[in-house]
């Protein structure tokens, strides 16, 4: 929803009657400051004549530039910056209405000669009105921050070291000493700049650099160390947990940025403990969603498989944007009804705005309901079958999932007009040694060859690696090996894998949406890749526990299939830059569709006999289509 031109919320009353008070008594000061003695009457009927329009001008002018938008009490820099811009335009009013609604005249020479507001007047209303209007914010904020330079610990209170005094370790300072209650003592600041070295940030002093930070835990002995800083990379925070692992104090972090904006405003209550996401080393992927998604802005807006993982967090940050409509599809009825309580519940997206869709991706009848019914402008085509080991018992169901519903889909929108298309791929679909690999090539496949059917809908595919959290990931698993004491189980110690935290990948599928003009396959940059044993220790270390000692790790061999390494591209696809930080394109020959449908045909039919052999055999010459025989992967073992 769009913002209201003058937005006043139930608390800017107070605010604005005090405003028209101070505006009020800037003017009749002003006036009693130009002339010494008494004011000539022509400027007294001039003062009682404009004194409320003034008010009146003025306090709109105020809303105009959104003074009254927060309590006076958190006023900043900015606002004092709209504060004079506000004031400069309001003099300018109070001016242009007294020429022309209220002019004064007086006699002159050559006969009676029209006067607006004396300049000094003007000059005066300006300095006093500025003082006072932001003098008042200011007395506010100033009583408000006065806990602050009283703040007095509990005894019992638990010390704190905070690691960062930049914005979030002040926003954590101030939370910690506007409530007492908290039970928090903090006893310094740790921070690289070089700047802010034994400086003091709020009252209370930085006492080195994380370069430093083991001398620090010595001799400080804080009970609690907290990461208030949003945008740390992996390497920064593993650095601080493992020097304060090393001396038993509990570690716990300001969320990440994605957090903090789904998050509440209490932003001590929302630290919490450190997770493997916060240490794997990479540097995170930072975007403006409003900026990013813009382009999503009042479109109808089809999301499919929305109650997995990568769908429903789809599904929340496209709703920041301000779409339409939203589209949720799912066939699991428990993750649709999951997703749209948290839409309506915790979004405040408004019923109206949100359609919620109980349908199955493969069949196609009532997929032309569904679209005939909404009009998507954009799908996400986010629903898929992604458990490997599933997936490679249950084959047959794979393919007509991932591969054929995805055709279906990419027919279905074809047939609608859509406007864009995107399929949300993965790397397993290169070189696939695998049923779920092989059936996300094929899905690829299909996207290409829509793009050439359908050339007034653009179609794409976005490609990334593994994601943290989802319910696909290896760190559910060894979460809940960890919880039940071991051991941990790893299929090769050689064994690494890209990873990435879901809203960093929807943020990137979101932006890799509007680029292109249609039948690409973008892949997103996943960093270096991490070592599974690395992982496997490091959350078992962030269990307070101890690897091969109080949980024991265990190599028990690869699976059928199983790479040791995951790759982004294929040998036959040229990596070309992009527009976009960090998403690149997989250039490569273009298909023949007819070839490409052909092979589908076949596929269909053999998916309906459920014949696994000769699905193995058809889907591995699928693969070896546009790969040379030399670089084609071995048949995934179905």
């Amino acid at each position: 929803m769009r913002r209201a031109a003058f937005p006043l919320h139930r608390h800017s009353l107070p605010q604005l009657l005090v405003d028209a008070v101070l505006v009020a008594a800037a003017l009749l000061l002003a006036y009693r400051l130009r002339f010494d003695t008494a004011i000539p009457p022509r400027y007294e009927d001039l003062l009682w004549a404009t004194i409320l329009p003034t008010v009146l001008m003025s306090v709109v002018v105020f809303s105009a530039f959104r003074l009254y938008q927060k309590w006076w009490r958190y006023t900043g820099q900015r606002d004092y910056v709209q504060i004079v811009q506000a004031i400069v335009v309001s003099t300018l009013a109070m001016a242009a209405y007294t020429v022309i609604v209220h002019p004064v005249t007086r006699p002159s020479s050559v006969g009676e000669q029209t006067v607006s507001v004396p300049p000094g007047v003007l000059a005066f209303f300006f300095l006093l009105a500025l003082f006072f209007v932001g003098g008042a914010r200011f007395v506010a904020h100033a009583v408000y921050e006065r806990p602050l330079r009283g703040f007095r610990a509990k005894a019992d209170a638990r010390r704190i070291l905070i690691v960062g005094a930049g914005d979030g370790g002040r926003l954590v300072l101030r939370e910690v000493m506007r409530n007492p209650e908290l039970g928090l003592n903090p006893v310094g600041f740790v921070d690289d700049d070089p700047l802010k070295q034994r400086q003091r940030v709020d009252g209370v002093r930085v006492l080195g650099t994380t370069e430093d930070l083991s001398e620090i835990l010595d001799e400080v002995e804080p009970d609690e160390v907290t990461i208030a800083i949003p945008s740390a990379p992996g390497i920064l925070r593993s650095k601080v947990v493992r020097a304060c692992r090393d001396r038993g104090i509990p570690v716990r972090t300001l969320p990440t940025v994605f957090e903090l904006l789904q998050g509440g405003p209490n932003v001590v209550r929302q630290v919490r403990e450190v997770q493997v996401e916060d240490v794997l080393g990479r540097e995170p992927v930072r975007m403006d969603i409003d900026r990013v998604g813009r382009w999503l802005e009042g479109k109808v807006v089809m999301v499919t498989g929305a109650g997995g993982s990568i769908g429903s967090e789809l599904c929340r940050q496209i709703v920041r944007v301000g779409p339409r409509k939203l589209v949720v599809v799912d066939h699991a009825e428990d993750n649709l009804f999951r997703i749209q309580r948290e839409l309506e519940d915790d979004r405040h997206v408004h019923p109206s705005t949100l359609a919620t869709v109980l349908a199955d991706c493969k069949e196609g009848e009532r997929m032309r309901e569904v679209f005939a019914e909404h009009r998507p402008t954009v799908v996400f085509h986010a629903a898929a079958y992604k458990h490997v080991g599933l997936m490679e018992l249950n084959p047959v169901e794979a393919v007509r999932n991932n591969a054929l519903a995805t055709r279906l889909m990419a027919q279905v929108a074809g047939e609608s007009q859509v406007e864009r298309f995107l399929l949300v791929s993965t790397d397993k679909a290169v070189q696939p040694a695998t049923v779920m690999g092989a059936s996300k090539a094929l899905a690829e496949f299909a996207i290409e060859e829509a793009g050439q059917r359908w050339p007034g809908t653009r179609f794409a595919a976005v490609r990334f690696g593994n994601v943290l959290g989802s319910s696909g990931s290896v760190v559910p698993i060894f979460r809940r090996q960890i919880a039940r004491g071991g051991p941990v189980t790893i299929t090769d110690e050689r064994m690494q894998r890209y990873f990435m935290t879901i809203p960093e990948a929807v943020q990137l599928i979101i932006r890799a949406g509007n680029l292109g003009t249609g039948g690409e396959v973008f892949v997103l940059d996943m960093g270096e890749p991490v070592r599974i044993m690395d992982l496997a220790k490091a959350m078992i270390e962030l269990s307070g526990l101890k690897p091969d000692e109080d949980i024991a790790i265990e190599v028990v061999g690869r699976r059928p299939g199983e790479k040791l390494d995951e790759a982004l591209f294929n040998p036959y696809e040229r990596v070309q830059p992009t527009p976009a930080e960090k998403i690149s394109r997989a250039e490569r020959e273009a298909l023949d569709p007819g070839v490409v449908a052909e092979m589908f045909d076949q596929i269909a039919l053999l998916v309906l006999e459920g014949d696994a052999a000769g699905l193995a055999a058809k889907v591995s010459a699928l693969s070896s289509v546009r790969t040379p025989p030399d670089l084609a992967p071995p048949a995934p073992s179905v």
